[in-house]
């Protein structure tokens, strides 16, 4: 019963509850009375208890019970909603979201105790207490209270009637003459655990840790199948002090009290030959069950963080229609398969290129239910902004509200975990720098309230969200003399800059207009991050502002990272990919129609002046084509502006599976990753955005 092939489930249904609650609580503090939402609260802070609880997180378990606690006192009717009320409870979520993610690092919940939040929500209790209504329900009793060793007689110390078998005193014997430390234990578990069993196992495993189980009663075996009562007994051979295996024992949740004392064991001279022979053997079975326990005792502390590690909530829940869809698509590649091995095999068939064309229609169909298989909405990422933004507003002085839509438009997983931090800045910098003070908002004509939206959709095969608010906008000026001030652009430069081009300074590395640092922004660590990590998921974000009315920033990233379709060329006899969701066109280019503006080649298509890039000479590769030969040029675009790739030959269209290229060569920008084509041969993936 080893908790760590738990943690997954526990981190994953953790969090949902946890978005849960932050949601719900937003709505308690608009609808106080709303007997639904007081109730759904109440369910999720027990659950999360209850959850803690069977893991074994102590903290988080006496934490939940007190907020569940005040949640009853909240459903009775003998304790009133207030804003007081509604700040503690979200300062308790943000500590619950501590133990989650410390949880998630190292599989262990921290040290922090969160004594003053506990306290807090206690003096809520013993205020409607003193109101005369019915007094709450105390919290759990404090850890150290639960570690203390009971006096002696205060509890039976059932170890004392075990009865010990022939070969079990032999080995006591012996480690008494080596004089190590014998000592009686049992254990007490509460009356209203739901998980005896493991509990229990949980104690058992502590002990375990520190000293060596001889003899256990009753057996290991009916404890792990809950064949006993509220209590079991243990004789332990240990190196350690008996309170370090009380007190380790005595953390474990939803254990009464842990006794012990030690065990006296009588050694008859007669018995002292075997004594050598029967520690030896001990010794033998113990490294060979726990191999080097004793030696490698703080590297399984170690090893118990290190389980822990990997777990980073990479989960999906599957519709179950989509995993028979999927099902049967596995199905149809199995009876094609089999059709091509009995053509190959001259056993009759339709023909090997109906086989072909069949295959390529499952595969192709296969590729897009695991796509949906992959896709979540992004309701996970987006359902904590609404709190943070009633922080924001409180923080600030600032009167705003959040109104997203969209909710349920569905991404690709590994691009989902990674668009919150970016979605947080771009939120952040429109509660700080783009909604104005409610006093100009009222001299502008404007509602006090000011409103940031939040918006998702699909377009094609991409999402589209766009942060948007009903502020200031960007002055423009006040960003181009910040930018000269600071010295990311010269006075001559700026003179011939677009309005776009200016604003587009705001993603630079350190640039900030705000005139002072805050713990909100003033850092200049919001818009580059956010910029480099959209462009890191093959992405691209940008902005149109009008000053006094508002800005809106739009991100628009692909539907999955994983398989695309792409345009395969050649550049000087080595194969790349496009992909096509960049591509515009393709042009067919005289030499005498390329020509140089400020030094750079560019050609004018359709009234357009479009800069090109000859990709030989980026990868550094000699081209196959003669000087005087036409030039194939692929047009792409990022944003609002193009480019043209200037490559050697097409070969065509084709479905390509990303393969990452790992940490050795991620310093190479323009490179996204590599793919495996149908002869074996790789082929490197060329970042559009990258180049232009």
């Amino acid at each position: 019963m080893d908790v760590n092939q738990y943690l997954e489930i526990f981190l994953d249904e953790t969090k949902e509850h946890l978005e849960s609650l932050n949601t719900q609580i937003l709505n308690l503090e608009q609808e106080p009375e709303d007997t639904d939402t007081i109730n759904e609260i109440f369910r999720a802070a027990h659950s999360l208890k209850g959850m803690a609880g069977t893991m074994g997180y102590k903290r988080m378990q006496t934490l939940t019970h007190d907020m569940e606690n005040v949640f009853s006192e909240i459903r009775n009717g003998t304790m009133k909603v207030n804003s007081n009320l509604i700040d503690t409870l979200f300062q308790c979520l943000d500590a619950l979201e501590e133990y989650t993610n410390n949880i998630q690092e190292t599989a262990d919940e921290g040290t922090n105790d969160n004594q003053q939040l506990i306290n807090q929500l206690n003096e809520y209790l013993n205020a409607s207490k003193n109101g005369g209504e019915a007094p709450a329900k105390a919290p759990a009793p404090a850890a150290e209270e639960k570690n203390e060793v009971p006096e002696e007689g205060a509890a039976e110390e059932k170890w004392k009637t075990i009865n010990v078998g022939e070969s079990e005193q032999v080995v006591l014997e012996a480690a008494k003459s080596q004089g190590k430390n014998i000592f009686g234990i049992s254990v007490y578990i509460q009356e209203n655990c739901l998980l005896k069993a493991a509990r229990a196992f949980q104690v058992y495993k502590e002990i375990e840790e520190r000293s060596e189980v001889i003899v256990c009663n009753p057996p290991v075996q009916d404890i792990e199948d809950e064949k006993f009562d509220l209590d079991f007994s243990l004789i332990v051979i240990a190196d350690c002090e008996l309170d370090e295996i009380l007190k380790s024992a005595g953390n474990v949740s939803e254990i009464e009290k842990v006794v012990g004392a030690v065990y006296e064991v009588e050694v008859s001279e007669a018995k002292e030959e075997a004594e050598t022979t029967a520690v030896a053997t001990q010794e033998e079975k113990k490294s060979a069950k726990t191999p080097a326990k004793t030696q490698n005792a703080p590297a399984k502390a170690n090893e118990k963080k290190t389980a822990g590690k990997p777990v980073a909530n990479r989960t999906v829940r599957v519709d179950i229609e989509k995993l028979d869809v999927l099902m049967n698509l596995v199905s149809e590649l199995i009876i094609a398969k089999n059709s091509m091995v009995a053509d190959s095999r001259g056993e009759g068939g339709s023909g090997f290129r109906e086989h072909i064309e069949y295959l390529e229609s499952v595969t192709t169909n296969l590729h897009e239910s695991v796509m949906k298989v992959r896709m979540v909405p992004i309701e996970s990422v987006v359902s904590k902004f609404p709190r943070m933004i009633r922080d924001l507003s409180k923080k600030l002085n600032k009167k705003m509200e959040l109104y997203m839509s969209g909710e349920e438009t569905e991404l690709d997983r590994t691009v989902v975990d990674e668009i919150g931090d970016p979605l947080m800045h771009l939120l952040r910098n429109a509660a700080d720098h783009g909604l104005e003070s409610g006093e100009l908002r009222i001299k502008r004509g404007k509602p006090e309230v000011g409103s940031i939206f939040l918006n998702a959709y699909q377009d094609g095969n991409n999402v589209v969200i766009e942060v948007k608010d009903d502020g200031n906008g960007i002055d423009v000026e006040s960003v181009k003399n910040k930018a000269i001030e600071r010295g990311v652009i010269t006075a001559d430069q700026a003179l011939g800059m677009s309005e776009k081009d200016i604003i587009n300074l705001l993603f630079h590395a350190g640039f900030s207009t705000a005139k002072t640092i805050s713990d909100v922004s003033g850092r200049g660590v919001g818009l580059d991050v956010v910029k480099s990590k959209i462009e890191s998921l093959s992405g691209e974000v940008e902005v149109k502002s009008s000053l006094e009315e508002g800005s809106t920033w739009t991100i628009r990233l692909p539907l999955t990272l994983a398989i695309i379709q792409a345009l395969m060329v050649t550049v000087g006899g080595e194969k790349y990919a496009i992909s096509l969701g960049s591509i515009q066109t393709i042009e067919d280019i005289s030499p005498d129609d390329v020509k140089l503006v400020e030094n750079r080649e560019v050609i004018n298509l359709r009234g357009s002046v479009i800069p090109i890039i000859r990709l030989s000479r980026e990868l550094d590769i000699e081209s196959s084509k003669a000087p005087d030969e036409n030039i194939m040029v692929v047009i792409v675009k990022k944003g609002e502006r193009y480019a043209g790739l200037v490559v050697d030959e097409l070969i065509g269209q084709q479905e390509i599976v990303i393969k990452s290229l790992g940490k050795y060569i991620s310093k190479c920008r323009i490179i996204s990753g590599a793919t495996i084509l149908g002869d074996g041969e790789v082929a490197l993936i060329l970042d559009a955005n990258a180049l232009i």
